[in-house]
């Protein structure tokens, strides 16, 4: 009984890639670019979300955020003056602040700006303790505190900064708000858990009623719960009596970490968007290999022909084009998963995240790439190992 030996067929799968290479290449870049995508997709998913989830971790989800809601008939409330003073009594809470946002009050960067660019900066009133319940830093300067909150002194966000031009503070950078001088005193670092505050000018409310008469109903109290889950929806569970007792269920509470939770979740539904166009490239590369495998069982009919006159059984040749077909599929699946993580670690390098590629994704990747090989060949394969001697040769 003629057998084929392993080293046999590992040399006869390779014949067509050593003797073709162009071919062979380019058939092993079309499964390897469906690889690449799937591979990438899972692994700067998986970097992002992990990215994600340690920024929560750093930042606390112990912040609570009071809010005026909607009274019965859908009219907007006002929280009272002395809500936050209420809240700050609570045995659950840490610490809070106060922020009034100040309405029809602009920062221009001098007077010569006209009072309609306002480039989406807003003016609040604020208290000294703000920073330390967000557990905000200063990118440049100071806070405002004790010292500062009586005069006209200013607190820039991030976003708020840099759209008016100012990267430093010496003391001597003043911006122009509603017909006003206001040194600015400080600049706050970006707030991921209150990026409405990054577009922020923030006065102390001493100054803010002195200049713009403002009160102290807050439009957001921000509160830092004690640690522990139970603590936090003590205090979440408390905070609208304490805000307004008078009409607690016209008090919104939330926690800004929730909105970062759903922004991971909703990074995942775009992943498995992402998956299904890589599982279509994939599919596109394993048509690839199919059409290339029927081509080359056409032009090696002859090379069959002889092979079955020596004695080649049909098995043989079938086993001889799969485990070709099997060669480009692997081929194509080391590389794509070689791209892949080199795709991701560009994009983690560039946006200065720690690279997380799942073993899962380059298994997946590899064992997709030998499943779509093996397919791809499965029908030329049978092809090819259907064909007589006489009939193979008779078209040489």
């Amino acid at each position: 009984m003629s057998r084929l030996l392993p080293r046999d067929l590992l040399r006869l799968a390779t014949v067509g890639l050593r003797t073709r290479k162009l071919r062979a290449a380019l058939s092993v870049l079309g499964i390897s670019i469906g690889i690449a995508s799937l591979v990438a997709v899972l692994a700067i998913s998986e970097t992002s979300k992990a990215d994600l989830l340690a920024k929560i971790e750093a930042l606390g989800t112990n912040l609570l955020t009071v809010a005026p809601g909607e009274s019965l008939f859908g009219e907007e409330t006002k929280l009272p003056a002395a809500s936050a003073g209420r809240i700050s009594l609570l045995g659950e809470v840490e610490s809070s602040a106060a922020v009034t946002a100040i309405d029809g009050v602009t920062v221009r960067r001098s007077s010569y700006v006209p009072p309609e660019v306002t480039g989406g900066i807003f003016v609040a009133a604020t208290d000294p303790q703000l920073l330390g319940t967000l557990d905000g830093a200063t990118a440049a300067g100071r806070f405002i505190d004790r010292a500062t909150e009586r005069y006209p002194a200013v607190v820039l966000g991030a976003k708020a900064a840099q759209r008016l031009g100012i990267a430093r503070v010496d003391g001597l950078d003043q911006v122009y708000v509603s017909g006003r001088l206001f040194t600015v005193v400080g600049i706050l670092d970006p707030l991921p858990l209150v990026p409405e505050l990054d577009s922020a000018a923030l006065v102390g409310y001493p100054a803010a009623a002195r200049f713009f008469g403002t009160d102290r109903s807050p439009s957001s109290v921000y509160v830092r719960a004690r640690e522990g889950e139970a603590q936090v929806r003590a205090a979440a569970a408390l905070l609208p009596s304490a805000a307004d007792p008078w009409g607690p269920e016209e008090v919104a509470v939330s926690r800004p970490s929730d909105a970062l939770e759903a922004q991971a979740a909703a990074e995942g539904a775009f992943t498995s968007l992402f998956l299904a166009l890589g599982a279509v490239a994939l599919l596109v590369g394993g048509i690839g290999i199919a059409n290339v495998m029927i081509i080359s069982v056409l032009e090696r009919r002859s090379e069959v022909g002889l092979r079955r006159a020596l004695g080649a059984r049909r098995r043989h040749i079938a086993a001889q084009f799969l485990g070709e077909s099997f060669v480009l599929g692997i081929a194509g699946g080391v590389a794509g998963v070689l791209l892949g993580i080199g795709a991701t670690g560009a994009y983690a390098a560039y946006e200065g995240l720690t690279l997380l590629v799942p073993p899962l994704a380059i298994a997946a990747g590899l064992l997709a790439a030998c499943v779509l090989g093996a397919l791809a060949g499965l029908y030329p394969a049978m092809r090819a190992s259907r064909l007589t001697p006489t009939e193979a040769l008779a078209t040489t």
